[in-house]
């Protein structure tokens, strides 16, 4: 499971105030269409139906939930994330941080964090987020290679044509920002106790950052 370092922020989003975050944490703010700032963000998991289920096979989430903790063998209550505990939604600041592993049975998502949301170091550079509500925006799936045309391409020289046209992208990448971002007007209540953001659940222990803090 991901480990983070050091509480950096700790912070609301979802209203029509942009939070005031410190350094270069502000980057990862986008607004939706409504004019809510939210924290846009990236996590791996499992595809169930409609729902996604953490790496960590903790319980499965629709596309817009609300952690709710319920932390077995802990006394009194509290409302999620918290700093001293486990919580919460967990997600990656970008997908191009170490460690993403490649299996075509996950799929890698872009997700808007709202709500109260805490912010940790990662990994040196980058933020890993714990926040209280999530809306999966985007669900990118490992495509499973084609043997033939696998073949194909081991065969082919680097120079030759492919037979696939180019094209050229959108000025504005979709589903980044608020031409198409909406947060739906409620959301479930989820126990979402054993969430991960599932880059570190895949690797080796040889592999995963060294931290101070435990996010299981």
């Amino acid at each position: 499971m991901c480990r983070g370092g050091r509480l950096v922020a700790d912070f609301v989003a979802g209203t029509d105030t942009p939070p005031d975050l410190p350094g270069e944490l502000s980057k990862h703010l986008t607004a939706t269409v409504d004019g809510l700032w939210v924290v846009w963000a990236y996590k791996l998991a499992r595809p169930a139906g409609d729902q996604f289920i953490p790496l960590t096979r903790g319980g499965a989430y629709p596309a817009d939930a609300r952690a709710e903790c319920r932390a077995w063998g802990t006394q009194g209550t509290h409302r999620a994330p918290d700093p001293q505990c486990a919580c919460g939604f967990h997600a990656l600041s970008s997908q191009r941080l170490p460690g993403l592993p490649v299996r075509w049975d996950f799929a890698a998502l872009s997700v808007a964090l709202s709500g109260r949301v805490l912010a940790f170091e990662w990994d040196g550079d980058g933020v890993l987020w714990r926040a209280e509500r999530q809306t999966v925006v985007r669900v990118d799936r490992a495509a499973r290679l084609d043997p033939v045309e696998e073949l194909r391409r081991v065969r082919r020289r680097p120079d030759d044509p492919d037979g696939r046209l180019a094209f050229r992208p959108a000025a504005t990448p979709r589903d980044s920002g608020p031409v198409r971002l909406s947060l739906p007007a409620s959301s479930p209540v989820l126990v979402a106790c054993h969430d991960d953001a599932g880059w570190c659940a895949a690797l080796s222990p040889s592999s995963r950052p060294s931290a101070a803090l435990v996010l299981a």
